[in-house]
């Protein structure tokens, strides 16, 4: 019984480990999407100027 018991107690302890982990590698996959779509936006103006020569309207990024 107690096993059972100790063996519960250590998966809730790994299972709050890991969604904290979940939690951060979140943060991360949303901090590099936001700086691809910095990216992307730099490189659609760059190109738009190289085959105009002419500045291009500021894009809003999406939300």
């Amino acid at each position: 019984m107690w096993d059972a018991i100790t063996t519960v107690i250590k998966m809730n302890d790994k299972v709050e480990r890991m969604a904290a982990t979940i939690i951060t590698q979140q943060q991360k996959i949303e901090g590099l999407t936001e700086r691809v779509i910095r990216l992307e936006t730099a490189l659609e103006i760059g190109l738009a100027r190289n085959r105009s020569g002419k500045v291009p309207p500021r894009i809003e990024p999406e939300e």
